[in-house]
């Protein structure tokens, strides 16, 4: 059997768009969850965590810095023969005033913790879904701003530039799914579903190539 560590935020926990106090989704409903029962003999780990960064530590909510999470996530779960990493969204919030440049960089020092326990050819990195033009109106996420949305988008091209120089695999979830307009900020069970099949496509192709 093979074993895949999913680590990111919300969008990877699983929360359901605008929901106050926060819900999640059931496992089925999960892209997780779902990818699961589309690939053969594997077992995917969920390690994700709402308001995740990179590098950044949340001044309302410690705990959240990604690099530093990584090294006891990736020890207690190993033997792993891929890790995903989908990690972002939260770096566009107002208060870290990140760049693309910058949220790449935290990336990239996920990445030096992640290649202590696996080899660059079975790392995943994932580009975020973007977010919504409406995001930090009152009643959806006022953490973030008009820049926010403009750095979500610009994170695809950021990401893939570091997964062709770092050697490891890349996926845009934006490519196939979107944030629901009830907080664009989070997946739908359809995106769910949509990042799940092109998962499952871009995993296959992965594992075909370590033979």
């Amino acid at each position: 059997m093979k074993t895949i560590l999913a680590f990111g935020d919300s969008n990877t926990w699983g929360l359901v768009p605008g929901s106050k106090p926060l819900e999640r989704y059931d496992r089925s409903i999960r892209w997780t969850g779902l990818l699961e029962e589309l690939l053969d003999d594997t077992r995917v780990i969920e390690a994700g965590l709402c308001g995740r960064t990179t590098v950044f530590e949340d001044p309302l909510r410690p705990g959240r810095k990604g690099v530093s999470a990584l090294p006891s996530v990736l020890d207690s779960q190993s033997p792993l023969d891929l890790v995903l990493i989908m990690l972002g969204t939260n770096d566009c919030k107002t208060v870290y005033h990140a760049s693309p440049y910058t949220i790449g960089k935290g990336l990239e020092l996920c990445l030096d913790e992640i290649l202590k326990f696996v080899p660059p050819e079975r790392i995943l990195i994932i580009s975020p879904i973007f977010l919504g033009d409406e995001v930090m109106l009152p009643h959806k996420d006022p953490e973030f701003g008009e820049r926010s949305v403009e750095v979500s988008h610009s994170l695809k091209d950021v990401y893939s530039k570091t997964a062709s120089e770092r050697g490891t695999a890349f996926l845009a979830a934006s490519d196939h799914a979107k944030a629901d307009t009830a907080d664009d900020e989070h997946l739908n069970p359809e995106g769910h579903r949509a990042l799940a099949n092109a998962l499952e496509e871009k995993i296959r192709d992965i594992f075909e190539r370590q033979h």
